[in-house]
């Protein structure tokens, strides 16, 4: 069974410290998930209200 401890993280779009808690990482591995996030949580609910997460598909339709 891995062991989890909190961890301090830079957020790739505001240069602020986050915490990766011990719960959120356990969380990440029973999805399977690989990465560590790299967005604070303000940032990532910013940037998925904002749509930030465009389809490549998407992004090569509206190319004109």
């Amino acid at each position: 069974m891995p062991f989890y401890k909190d961890m301090p993280l830079v957020c790739r779009s505001c240069g602020e410290t986050f915490i990766f808690t011990a719960g959120e990482q356990e969380f990440y591995a029973d999805k399977g998930f690989l990465n560590e996030p790299t967005r604070c949580p303000k940032c990532r609910v910013r940037r998925d209200s904002s749509g930030g997460r465009g389809r490549r598909e998407d992004r090569k339709e509206n190319r004109s």
